[in-house]
């Protein structure tokens, strides 16, 4: 596992969503929270990030098996 820290266009990219939907995410969906690098700079875990979107497979796995 790494402890590698990612800025907002790579979770965007990693997502597949802009930066308006990871706030909301954040806020409605359990997506990580950013970690404050500095008064001006967020940035996330991107292991805390992968893990978020293994859950989301899983959860769709979980659907199509049921």
């Amino acid at each position: 596992m790494t402890n590698r820290l990612i800025r907002m266009p790579e979770v965007c990219e990693k997502i597949g969503m802009g930066r308006t939907a990871v706030y909301d995410l954040m806020e409605h969906k359990g997506f990580p929270r950013p970690v404050r690098l500095s008064s001006r700079y967020v940035a996330w875990s991107e292991a805390e990030v992968d893990e978020w979107i293994n859950q989301r497979l899983a959860e769709r796995d979980d659907t199509i098996n049921a």
